[in-house]
């Protein structure tokens, strides 16, 4: 299993958000519905952001902010994670849109497009189905795969669950956010931040799909 190495290649692509790929590094993706952040709470999170990493000399508008919050002293780090990127989850844990995805369904949709390629275009590790979004740590032999793949998945599901439901327009919100995960305590972290996601956020068994290629 390999992990982001800083002085290999890496292939940023700018979006909405930035996006980091290395060939056949272990990857931590989510993505969420277009429905499942109320406007005034991403406006409100954004903008305590934002403020943040400018006192803290990061302007979010350049292209390489994200490894400039990566170079960052460990307390910072820290800090910043605390106040920002837990903070986004558990906005996400509380159940804000329709939450269609916990409809069995609807989430059998989502977990065939996740595993369809599964030891071919990319090696699937975990992921779960909330009601509202989707996290998964995966591999991806080539860098500039892992966006055009998180791509096909959302058009592809979106389709098919705009079909299943009888809806039209967006499904999925426009961006992925994707992170490198550093070391083998992270990505173990991070795999039992997936098997913990429904737990936490108070869920019956039912209202989200769990999968990991480690069981």
């Amino acid at each position: 299993m390999r992990f982001f190495d800083p002085h290999d290649q890496l292939l940023i692509t700018q979006r909405r958000l930035p996006h980091w790929a290395q060939d056949g590094c272990v990857v931590f993706i989510t993505w969420r519905t277009s429905d499942s952040m109320a406007r005034d709470v991403l406006e409100r999170w954004r903008a305590d952001r934002n403020h943040w990493l400018d006192i803290h000399g990061i302007d979010p508008t350049q292209k390489g902010w994200k490894m400039r919050v990566q170079e960052l002293p460990p307390d910072l780090m820290v800090e910043y994670h605390d106040r920002f990127t837990t903070r986004w989850h558990e906005a996400l844990d509380s159940g804000h849109g329709a939450c269609v995805l916990a409809q069995n369904e609807i989430a059998d949709l989502v977990s065939n497009s996740l595993l369809h390629f599964d030891g071919d275009r990319y090696e699937m590790l975990d992921f779960v189905i909330m009601p509202n979004h989707v996290h998964l740590l995966a591999t991806f032999p080539d860098k500039a795969a892992m966006v055009e793949q998180c791509d096909s998945w959302k058009h592809f599901t979106a389709r098919q669950i705009n079909r299943r439901l009888g809806t039209q327009g967006r499904f999925w919100q426009q961006d992925a956010f994707d992170y490198l995960v550093r070391h083998e305590g992270q990505f173990r972290r991070l795999r039992d931040y997936i098997a913990q996601n429904p737990l936490k956020a108070g869920l019956r068994a039912d209202q989200a799909r769990l999968w990991s290629k480690a069981k």
